[in-house]
């Protein structure tokens, strides 16, 4: 037996026309809106207040940003702004001491002389030859 499956289930359908049912909703109740507000108020109030939310209305309908619909941009920043925010912060007193200067020892101090630094040198050396020629 053979079944189709289902492809592109990402795309919501299209119901109303070129509108999916969230864009239809989304649409109808601003129009309603406005259509309301522009009957009761007077028309320089309507028009201030019906500009916005007919903008809302068509960046709720189609607008996305990621390719994610308005309506969760505007409900994570509505999360944001009103959720709980943590802020750790302590303050360590730092005590500036004097700076401290290192000097190098003196080779004199530590009973090496010319001869025993040359001696180890060249020992060093070629150890180190010897560590990276394995033949």
């Amino acid at each position: 037996m053979e079944y189709q499956i289902p492809q592109f289930i990402e795309v919501e359908d299209k119901i109303f026309g070129p509108f999916t049912l969230k864009q239809f909703i989304y649409v109808a109740g601003g129009v309603g809106l406005c259509a309301i507000v522009l009957l009761y108020l007077p028309l320089w109030l309507g028009v201030i207040i019906g500009l916005p939310v007919g903008l809302l209305t068509l960046a709720l309908a189609f607008y996305k940003i990621n390719n994610k619909p308005f309506v969760e941009i505007m409900e994570a920043a509505f999360n944001y702004y009103i959720g709980d925010r943590l802020y750790l912060w302590k303050k360590e007193k730092n005590q500036v001491d004097a700076p401290v200067i290192v000097k190098p020892a003196d080779p004199a101090k530590l009973g090496l002389t010319q001869s025993k630094l040359k001696d180890l040198a060249w020992s060093l050396d070629i150890k180190d030859r010897e560590n990276n020629n394995p033949a």
